[in-house]
């Protein structure tokens, strides 16, 4: 039987209040991203994520992000390969502290926005959040860009990837996605973005905005949490790929 992780970005709130679609799309999703506290999230918040991710049996991973709460971490900023993998490591402790405390552990680790996108293309950032991941625990498992430098440095290091497609991103002719300043860098029809989730799983290829077919290693499609629609989008996707006879697992080691 083929299979595939559905993965979500969790826990980008503060305070009390709670992001209104974590508890729903964790129904059918298998593994979450849970802010760290530098984009977005906050100590309550990451127990509150942590705990709900256990109750629904979804896998946990850190999601470190650039120190930028007002730009939500998408915006680049220059930092250096060691500042790259300090605020990882220091990110990665902070979450790990709360699931370390309910008898569980990390599951993945998982860059956010501008980090992400950086070191997709940057030899000597993805190598130092990769050294951060190895250096906290080597077990753990790196999702990245599939194609990207993360992936090549965290094979070389012998870390475990997950390479990560995206239903509702437009992609271009060197596989990587469309920046989210273009105009065409969303796919906002459900049916299209549905499409390319089940291209991704059933054919591991993708159309680029160009209408040329690329290959691309699909192991982990991230789905985004914060759209009005999210939820129904999740739960047909999900259904969409059971009806394929494609199982939603998180990936293991």
């Amino acid at each position: 039987m083929k299979m595939i992780d559905l993965n979500c970005d969790m826990g980008e709130a503060f305070g009390n209040y709670t992001m209104p679609n974590d508890e729903k799309l964790m129904d059918y999703i298998s593994s979450a991203n849970i802010a760290c506290g530098f984009h977005a999230g906050d100590p309550t918040v990451m127990q509150q994520t942590v705990a709900l991710a256990l109750k629904k049996g979804v896998a946990i991973g850190a999601h470190p992000g650039l120190p930028d709460l007002q730009g939500f971490g998408r915006r680049e900023m220059k930092i250096s390969p060691n500042e790259a993998y300090q605020l990882t490591l220091y990110q990665m402790g902070a979450l790990s502290g709360f699931v370390k405390a309910t008898g569980s552990k990390l599951h993945h680790v998982k860059a956010h926005g501008a980090l992400y996108n950086m070191a997709a293309k940057d030899t000597a950032l993805a190598r130092a959040i990769v050294q951060a991941v190895y250096d906290f625990d080597p077990g753990l498992i790196l999702y990245a860009l599939a194609g990207s430098k993360m992936i090549d440095e965290a094979e070389k290091k012998g870390i475990v990837t997950a390479s990560e497609v995206f239903a509702d991103r437009s992609y271009q002719d060197d596989g990587l996605l469309t920046p989210r300043s273009a105009d065409n860098a969303l796919i906002t029809n459900e049916e299209d973005a549905i499409s390319q989730a089940l291209g991704f799983a059933l054919n591991q290829e993708v159309n680029s905005i160009n209408g040329n077919r690329i290959a691309v290693k699909a192991e982990t499609v991230c789905l985004h949490g914060d759209g009005e629609h999210a939820v129904a989008f999740a739960k047909l996707i999900a259904e969409r790929l059971k009806k394929e006879g494609i199982a939603i697992k998180a990936p293991t080691i």
